[in-house]
């Protein structure tokens, strides 16, 4: 590795994962001491002073010792873990702020996207600590925002920009997550409150369901670097992300609007497969992938770096961590 740090006698080893590519810078720790924890604060201080630049960084060959180090590094950074409010996929918690991370069967992948960003609040720091790596498979491929929306025809980035994306999602009924699980209540009362105060349009079904819509950003600006970054999950709600036979045979027994989830451009318009198709092929080309090992620490900021799941085979235990709260208007 290269442009070794070097903190009060010791030091700390940095230098790019990817070669040529920004996203994540690679920290390893020097000869000391390799427990997380006797290097907090140098780390901490590292992070702030290259959290931007790069977008994310990777912590490796460092001991963590249990959940709760993972959770006293995360709280180190000044802002109050959070819960995981309005989610749209099952996890669990294993702690004060720590989830596992989404709880899809095994073989399926997850694509790549950007925390929440499918609502007008998100999480600007997230961490991934990976207790146990799969036998085969279980990366968590991450890809530079800044570079995704650059890569996407200028023309379709106004359009996301102008419109911002539609979500719409019908919660339970054995397809998706359960409103209560949502919402954290069984309150209908407390749903509505949370929906009128977050700008989410909701109406309770003659089954009992609850469906929701809400107008979100189709891009965003970083409130600290400036820059432009590509920030929906329109890719990810839309009806076309499931599998063909899947979507099939969701659209013979329920109508469009029933769908578990869907996604439309903000006035309500649908979104055009060729629009859905090159934002797939920008995903895929700006994708970088790596395999986990054991004790791995993944900080990302949630703006400038996207991430996804692969499939994998055999146990795999990644918990996550979210912090520092943001929201921003529709770019216009």
């Amino acid at each position: 590795m290269t442009d070794p740090i070097r903190w009060a006698g010791s030091d700390l080893e940095t230098g790019p994962l990817f070669a040529e590519r920004a996203l994540p810078l690679l920290v390893s720790p020097g000869s000391g001491d390799p427990r997380l924890a006797a290097y907090l604060s140098r780390l901490w201080a590292l992070a702030e002073s290259r959290l931007y630049r790069h977008g994310g960084l990777l912590f490796r060959g460092f001991q963590v010792d249990s959940v709760e180090e993972f959770r006293a590094f995360a709280e180190g950074f000044g802002h109050p873990l959070l819960g995981y409010d309005f989610g749209s996929t099952p996890r669990t918690q294993v702690g004060e702020g720590i989830y596992t991370s989404t709880e899809y069967p095994p073989h399926q992948a997850i694509p790549l996207h950007n925390e929440q960003a499918y609502t007008r609040e998100w999480p600007m720091k997230i961490w991934f600590h990976c207790a146990v790596a799969a036998r085969r498979g279980g990366a968590t491929p991450i890809a530079d925002s800044r570079a995704i929306y650059s890569r996407i025809d200028p023309g379709l980035r106004e359009r996301f920009a102008a419109k911002g994306v539609m979500y719409v999602r019908n919660y339970g009924n054995g397809l998706d997550v359960p409103w209560t699980q949502v919402f954290n209540t069984q309150d209908r009362a407390q749903v509505e409150a949370y929906c009128r105060t977050h700008g989410i349009a909701c109406e309770w079904k003659d089954d009992g369901g609850l469906r929701t819509r809400q107008v979100c950003q189709g891009v965003a600006r970083h409130p600290v670097t400036g820059d432009r970054v590509w920030f929906n999950q329109a890719h990810l709600f839309h009806v076309s992300n499931l599998e063909p036979e899947v979507r099939e045979t969701l659209l013979e027994v329920l109508d469009e609007a029933d769908l578990p989830r869907n996604a439309y451009y903000g006035d309500g318009t649908p979104l055009e497969a060729a629009a859905l198709a090159e934002i797939r092929g920008v995903l895929d080309l700006e994708t970088l992938s790596f395999p986990w090992r054991e004790g791995d620490v993944l900080m990302l900021d949630n703006m400038l770096a996207a991430h996804a799941r692969a499939p994998f085979e055999g146990p795999r235990r990644v918990v996550v961590a979210m912090a520092e709260p943001w929201g921003l208007r529709p770019e216009t």
